[in-house]
């Protein structure tokens, strides 16, 4: 079974939740026997291709990308067309409104599937001009994947848009990786330039965009006896550092990009994630999916998608009101001073993930939807 997922940017070109999410989807199921490949855009795409774990990545070059839509030219059609016919199955990934294009002008002959990973939810004008497409293009799927029970129960889009027995719930997964875990001695370098001791911290992580509510925590953090970690980059981190220091919120400490070690260790050390993504944009949370791995419990917001499905409020992890700074603190106050509930929701998340967001869970879950799609199986 051959597989071409198309999105509008991937690896090495800088990392997002969806790029990783596309990733672990491809190496589960070729653990399973399926062959993928990636298509997407990049603004430099020297060289056009590169042999990953995961699979080949053909590359064409991103002309633009208003409103973060990459665009692409008549290469990136040519691309689409070579692989389409290679694969068996087509996999697109929502939302990226360039796709749809592909999709037409390519005139794909192949099966197609969609994971629907989000609303179009800050860059609204564009949705209702884009609307037609993409009418046209969730019509034309064999089926389309939301990321949880929740966003395909609350998406205005797939209720309208997708027939239901169409539609498909797959939870999104990671494979493995606690063995990368270096020993503490290794990892001391990082925790001296983090202020980091044996004391418990809170562990962000990702990239700091907008919808991530990272605002909210640092209020929090003025009510939290112990330090908070925000590890990532992005478009937000000068407004948030800014904020920081009014609020007088000496216990954050922004670690910048991390490297895949220095996320582990991370990982492995704190109390808990928290996430306090704020918007709909946030639809599964995926850095959730990792602290399960790590057996850590959770605290993140209630904003009707996939981050209160991996996180179950009261066993794995605290959900709390987005925008709420007192009930954060109040969340990661508990987790805090009560070691042993901290402990016993850390062992109930690493249940969860591998009963719900394995990668052999994934793995499986694709494959299976994957020989449908090329039967004609609805």
């Amino acid at each position: 079974m051959k597989v071409v997922h198309v999105y509008r940017t991937y690896f090495p070109d800088p990392p997002g939740g969806l790029q990783e999410a596309i990733r672990q989807i491809a190496l589960s199921t070729r653990a399973c026997g399926v062959e993928p490949r990636i298509l997407t855009l990049s603004p430099n795409p020297v060289p056009t291709e590169l042999e990953l774990d995961e699979g080949r990545v053909v590359r064409a070059r991103s002309w633009a990308a208003p409103a973060s839509c990459d665009l692409g030219g008549l290469s990136a059609l040519k691309r689409y067309r070579e692989l389409a016919d290679w694969a068996d199955i087509v996999h697109f990934h929502f939302p990226w409104p360039f796709a749809d294009l592909l999709h037409f002008f390519g005139r794909t002959k192949k099966p197609a599937v969609m994971t629907y990973h989000s609303d179009i939810v800050r860059q609204k004008s564009l949705g209702v001009v884009y609307s037609p497409m993409m009418k046209r293009t969730l019509g034309g799927m064999s089926a389309v994947v939301a990321t949880s029970p929740a966003y395909a129960r609350t998406s205005p889009i797939l209720n309208a848009f997708v027939a239901p027995e169409r539609l498909k719930t797959i939870p999104l997964g990671i494979m493995d990786y606690r063995a990368d875990a270096r020993s503490a001695s290794d990892d001391a370098p990082l925790m001296r330039r983090l202020g980091l001791g044996d004391e418990p911290y809170f562990l962000a992580l990702g990239v700091l965009r907008y919808y991530k509510g990272l605002h909210t925590l640092i209020n929090a953090a003025t009510r939290v006896k112990a330090r908070v970690v925000i590890a990532g980059a992005g478009p937000e981190r000068e407004r948030l550092v800014s904020l920081a220091r009014e609020a007088e919120a000496h216990n954050v400490v922004f670690a910048g990009q991390v490297t895949h070690e220095e996320k582990v260790a991370l990982l492995t050390g704190c109390r808990a994630m928290v996430l306090p993504s704020h918007l709909r944009s946030e639809a599964f949370g995926m850095v959730l999916v990792e602290a399960e791995m790590f057996g850590k419990p959770i605290v993140c917001c209630e904003v009707g998608t996939g981050t209160s499905y991996v996180n179950k409020d009261g066993v794995t992890g605290f959900v709390v009101k987005p925008e709420d700074p007192d009930e954060l603190a109040r969340a990661m106050g508990a987790l805090l001073t009560d070691s042993a509930l901290a402990a016993r929701m850390g062992h109930a998340a690493r249940q969860r993930y591998e009963a719900m967001f394995s990668g052999a869970a994934l793995g499986r879950a694709y494959s299976e939807l994957y020989r449908n799609a090329a039967a004609g199986v609805k």
